[in-house]
């Protein structure tokens, strides 16, 4: 019978691996640190937006932070536009992440304007509770007038049953929590069709909302085209 070594085949199969170096972005190297398991919540958040978007040509993201769950997006889509207002975190993105050929990182504030090109699909996840009461019909609208007629909003934030959970930053940066029927409400000013869904943990469901710690707006259909 044949002499064989399961570590020399493992050690010659794992040579055989060269990805390229990658550093984590400042929101992501903190969550690793401060509350490891934050990160299966961060990643599977992005993964059940990359799910519903598969397959579209030119994605847009509001709020894209440090740049960690884009990647994952872009791996599902043609062409994702990242964009955020912090220009200093867009600029390290860009350096960081340039290994990632189909995103491009922009500044853009959608307090200010629609975007000039009409996106297949949009999505933002914990963005809208930091924007302030009195900016969101602007910033609603402006998203509405950049979606497709038959595109794809995404909206995805904390539930406000949950922010005695949250930690000190969360609570200072949180200006504007909805319960399900605030994000609904607000879904349904600026699109035909909106549907809810509630998350706890990894888990995506259609459960009692109150319990849901996490929520999602599924929008289609605007009402500005």
């Amino acid at each position: 019978m044949e002499n064989r070594d399961s570590k020399k085949l493992w050690l010659s199969v794992e040579g055989k691996m060269c990805p390229q170096p990658m550093k984590l972005g400042r929101y992501t190297a903190e969550a690793y640190q401060l509350d490891p398991i934050r990160l299966s919540f961060i990643t599977s958040r992005y993964k059940f937006c990359a799910r519903l978007l598969t397959g579209l040509e030119r994605v847009l993201e509001i709020g894209c932070g440090d740049g960690f769950g884009s990647g994952i997006v872009a791996h599902m889509v043609e062409h994702l536009v990242a964009t955020d207002i912090n220009e200093d975190l867009l600029a390290d993105n860009r350096e960081r992440m340039n290994h990632v050929k189909n995103i491009s990182f922009e500044y853009f504030d959608f307090r200010e304007k629609p975007y000039p090109e009409p996106m297949d699909g949009i999505y933002l996840i914990d963005t809208i509770e930091h924007i302030y009461p009195e900016e969101e019909p602007l910033f609603m609208g402006h998203i509405a007038s950049s979606l497709k007629g038959d595109g794809i909003c995404i909206i995805g934030t904390p539930n406000t049953t949950a922010d005695r959970y949250a930690n000190k930053w969360s609570r200072e940066g949180h200006v504007n929590m909805k319960d399900h029927n605030g994000l609904m409400a607000l879904a349904r000013a600026y699109f035909h069709r909106a549907f809810f869904f509630g998350m706890n943990d990894e888990v995506v469901h259609t459960g009692f909302p109150p319990m849901a710690h996490f929520m999602w707006a599924l929008c289609v259909n605007p009402k500005s085209t």
